[in-house]
């Protein structure tokens, strides 16, 4: 994988006389504070913190947002849309005007050959003064009700260069501009690309990381920095499957339970409904897997309300039917409990003996019922895996939404050598959970139960907020129930809560002052919690205010209606599985997003509550969330034991992909040349061990 030939950047990566040799290298530099660059001091030091940049390595090893020359610039008099898009042009006269609430508004006259517009800074003061009439400036922004609404911009001679150039354009801040990014990347790459080291073999034939890194920041045209991005790429993706695989490396073996009998016949004929063919499917799989001498790998994923609850105790129950036991991790309180209600009903009838242990629930009876074997099934939070909780006999683990545990959690439960299905009520794309999780088989229910209705969902900016109550009083009327779940401010969990107690108080006073309401928050302790659900459930509570401790595992039926206040603050997936709290019964349910004014939101903002509106598809939203998000972020990849993806697309890089995995299959072979050395490797070969 070689970059093409690349003349930029003053010839620093085809310059041998400047390579120094490996030994030469000090990785450890990288970890130098970003204040060693010239021209770095305190001030702006602080300000790069909140754009994750901290030390040398940060600078080096963020990717340009995309890059831009004087093709991308649109001519003032041609600015006809609300696209955001680049303009050039000397600067006129500037104005400064104090709006009320204490905003400011800055504008400035801006020319070019073709015309002349207003250019705005919203809450930016400073930025008068740093203009000076008769300035060269490049504008990045888009027509707004005042003018040009100006995003990023250059000045000057940056300005100049970057028209010139095929410049590279990084994520900034208001305080920190693109032009101050870029000149602190060519500092970083002047003075430490040469302490960036290779830890993967040459006999994968790469360009060397630091050369691709070099390309990436100065390249001389799209095709170089697409092939350094690649480069870089791989990088990430071996680091993935070399986890993968080293998580593999201890999998062992495991006694192969017998076939279903009759235990498995009287659970299906206990239950109320017929199962989906996606169900059936996912139980055909999940057999084939018991019937081997090797654990179960396997990944259940379905929509919100699909049924993988039914596939789980299915799963649990084979053990059971064994004379072994099984186990349920989920990882909230919450969610353990609302499992344990749902889970233990059916036990209950089918004579099997199920206990709860979480750190608000469960008692020293509980833990000597599991090590003893009384207790046939156990459900809990990540409790079941903390010191003084023993199995007598775990032959079955089932770990709901798995990736919100840490790798550590993960392998105390592999440690007894269960066979485990993991399962997630947030679809992942398939190159994703490739990606993720390697060879792991993955089953997925996308058939929703027959009796369900889609959820109609309606997004409305927060001046029509009363008609959101007004239709949510009329279920209220007609004897349904409601949520309304509270905006999810960067708050710490305690003051989370207050605020939650606060607009609970304040609909009870005011939009919801003749219907009865309750409150669900993180802070509650689980018997006030669970008192709470209760009543719910038994409909002394109309509607539940609540923060997002809702968002997976409460089944209500009765709940028909949901508000979501400040939608714009939530994402994708967690928008839909708050969501799929309505919709469990026969009733047409609904869900109105109120969001601030529409012309306040950003266009990925916009985007992204407009994808609620068009599907109630998990796995359609799934995809879509990898397009506006990336996949840095999309599954919280930290949770596999590696740094975010950092270069990796995954929709266009699913060779890549391939030849990672192939790779790194090559480099953990018991009698291959690298297998010793997999664990540095895996290390070396994510970009967040820089040294």
């Amino acid at each position: 994988m070689q970059i093409p030939a690349h003349t930029g950047f003053a010839g620093l990566v085809q310059d041998e006389n400047w390579r120094r040799p490996r030994g030469w290298a000090r990785p450890e530099r990288l970890l130098d504070p970003v204040t060693n660059l010239p021209g770095v001091g305190p001030t702006l030091a602080k300000r790069l913190v909140p754009l994750g940049i901290q030390t040398v390595g940060d600078v080096l090893f963020r990717r340009p947002r995309r890059y831009e020359t004087a093709a991308d610039q649109v001519p003032i008099a041609a600015l006809n849309t609300t696209d955001e898009v680049v303009i050039a042009g000397t600067v006129g006269d500037i104005r400064t005007r104090m709006l009320p609430r204490r905003r400011s508004l800055v504008t400035a006259r801006i020319t070019d050959e073709t015309g002349t517009i207003s250019a705005t800074w919203f809450n930016q003061p400073w930025v008068a003064e740093r203009l000076r009439p008769g300035t060269v400036v490049r504008l990045r922004g888009k027509t707004g009700r005042y003018g040009f609404d100006v995003k990023t911009y250059d000045l000057g001679d940056d300005a100049a260069k970057a028209t010139a150039d095929f410049a590279p354009v990084y994520g900034a801040s208001e305080h920190v501009s693109p032009a101050r990014l870029r000149e602190l990347t060519r500092s970083a790459v002047e003075t430490h690309i040469h302490d960036v080291l290779d830890p993967l073999p040459a006999e994968l034939d790469l360009t060397l990381r630091r050369d691709a890194l070099a390309t990436l920041h100065f390249p001389d045209d799209p095709t170089q920095a697409e092939a350094a991005r690649k480069r870089l790429a791989f990088d990430e993706l071996i680091a993935l499957q070399l986890a993968v695989l080293r998580s593999h490396d201890d999998d062992g073996v495991a006694d192969a339970l017998p076939q279903p009998g009759e235990l498995i016949d009287r659970y299906r004929a206990a239950l109320p409904f017929t199962l989906t063919e996606h169900q059936e499917a996912a139980i055909r799989e999940i057999d084939k897997d018991l019937q081997k001498p090797v654990p179960m790998q396997r990944l259940l994923q379905g929509d919100v309300g699909s049924g993988k609850t039914v596939v789980a105790l299915y799963c649990l129950l084979r053990a059971v039917e064994a004379g072994r036991q099984g186990a349920l991790m989920a990882p909230t309180e919450t969610l353990a409990e609302q499992h344990f209600l749902t889970v233990e009903g059916i036990c209950r009838e089918l004579g099997i003996t199920c206990v709860l242990l979480t750190s608000g629930a469960g008692s020293q009876a509980s833990r000597d019922a599991i090590a003893t074997g009384a207790a046939q099934i156990a459900v809990g939070t990540h409790a079941l895996i903390q010191r003084g909780v023993e199995f007598a006999d775990l032959a079955v683990a089932v770990v709901d939404e798995q990736h919100r545990f840490g790798v550590e959690q993960r392998q105390a439960l592999a440690e007894h050598r269960p066979h485990l299905l993991h399962m997630t009520a947030t679809p992942i794309p398939r190159t994703l959970a490739l990606t993720v999780y390697g060879d792991l088989a993955v089953s997925e229910i996308a058939q929703p139960p027959a009796s369900r209705k889609p959820i109609i969902t309606a997004w409305v900016g927060a001046e029509r907020s009363e008609v959101a109550y007004e239709r949510l009083c009329a279920h209220l009327d007609a004897g349904r129930q409601a949520y309304v779940v509270c905006p999810l401010i960067e708050l710490s969990e305690t003051r989370l809560a207050r605020a939650a107690e606060a607009e609970a108080e304040r609909l009870q006073k005011a939009e919801l002052r003749n219907y009865k309401v309750g409150l669900l928050h993180g802070r509650l302790k689980p018997a006030e919690r669970r008192e709470v659900m209760r009543a719910f459930k038994a409909r002394e509570l109309d509607v539940l205010v609540a923060t997002t401790v809702i968002e997976v595992g409460v089944d209500v039926p009765n709940a028909t209606i949901m508000i979501v206040q400040e939608a714009d603050r939530f994402g994708l997936a967690q928008l839909h599985q708050l969501r799929g709290r309505v919709g469990r019964g026969a009733e047409q349910s609904y869900c109105l997003l109120i969001s601030r004014a529409k012309d306040d939101l950003t266009d990925n903002t916009k985007a992204r509550l407009q994808a609620l509106v068009d599907s109630t598809d998990g796995f359609e939203l799934a995809e879509r969330d990898l397009e506006l998000r990336g996949e840095g972020q999309l599954l919280g990849t930290r949770q596999s034991g590696i740094g975010d993806l950092r270069f990796t697309r995954l929709r266009a890089d699913r060779a890549l992909l391939a030849r990672a995995r192939d790779a790194a299959r090559g480099l953990v072979a018991e009698d291959g040349p690298w297998h010793d050395e997999a664990d540095r490797l895996l290390q070396g070969a994510d970009p967040a061990n820089l040294a």
